[in-house]
């Protein structure tokens, strides 16, 4: 048995095997995070977060293996249940935290009892940055001010009209009357792999109910449904601000909880809310070859 020291952890359903490998570096095969992220032949979770000694300057830096083995740029929910982690571990908490991702630096701090917000930084609009590409003669608004909004998307018949965020990774947001009718396990895989998203979209689907309050469910890229996801969640409300649905701070209502996002003024989008640890144990490596 080669054995794995694993924690697992969650961020409002949205759920983590973290391996602190700070310690001693090492690197994680995909099909090593494929297993472990397996419900039936792994520990089971939505992603892998691992962690590593620092190379920018930041106190950790975090990599995140999808379900299906791919690498993510970023997860919020992720960062707040590092933030957690490592209050709880490390002999000496600080009071700021700084993550280095594939995704840029960012910053993690306390807000309560098991509560953290997370510096995103800004959202990124240009199809460049997403990626995405644009059909040609694309309608009126679909390209605003280098923002991509209101773009049409037909999928098996159906039209919808996708706002385009990059939170370090890609998000195609789409208002719809209710998120509980739209046939998520069968349109998200669609949207995920059309040919407008070169590396794939996460999908998120809002619907509004206050000018404070939004519902979402959202079709991760390379896991699948979840009950949470922290990006998703800041791209939600960076989308339905910039179509005058809500003001710049909202609580996004997901299935497994809340989250407060907070598009500032300063341009950095602020997301707070709740991380958990459920168990810990170890995986027996050998039985993922």
């Amino acid at each position: 048995m080669k054995p794995l020291p694993f924690v697992k952890m969650h961020g409002l359903g949205n759920d983590f095997v973290v391996l602190d490998h700070r310690r001693s570096p090492r690197e994680i095969s995909p099909r090593l995070a494929a297993r472990l992220a397996d419900r039936r032949l792994g520990v089971g979770c939505d992603q892998i977060v691992q962690l590593l000694p620092p190379r920018s300057g930041g106190d950790v830096e975090m990599r995140i293996y999808n379900a299906d083995g791919s690498q993510a740029e970023m997860c919020g929910n992720a960062a707040r249940c590092v933030g957690l982690y490592t209050s709880q571990r490390d002999q000496r908490a600080l009071e700021v935290l700084t993550l280095e991702t594939l995704a840029g630096a960012v910053r993690i701090w306390p807000e309560g009892w098991r509560r953290f917000a997370v510096d995103m930084g800004p959202p990124r609009f240009a199809p460049a940055e997403i990626p995405a590409l644009l059909p040609e003669g694309s309608p009126p608004g679909a390209n605003d001010e280098g923002r991509v909004v209101n773009l049409p998307l037909e999928i098996e018949g159906t039209l919808y009209h996708a706002t385009l965020v990059s939170m370090g990774n890609p998000h195609c947001v789409i208002p719809v009357a209710s998120v509980e009718a739209v046939p998520l396990e069968r349109i998200g895989p669609l949207l995920e792999h059309h040919p407008a998203f070169p590396r794939r979209t996460n999908v998120e689907f809002i619907q509004t109910l206050d000018r404070e309050t939004v519902r979402m469910r959202v079709w991760e890229r390379g896991v699948g449904i979840t009950p949470a996801c922290g990006t998703g969640a800041c791209a939600a409300g960076v989308a339905a601000f910039l179509l005058g649905v809500v003001g710049r701070r909202v609580t996004v209502r997901l299935d497994g909880g809340d989250l407060t996002i907070l598009w500032s003024e300063s341009g950095n989008v602020i997301m707070t809310g709740a991380a958990a640890e459920s168990f810990h144990g170890v995986f027996d490596e050998d039985g993922a070859n």
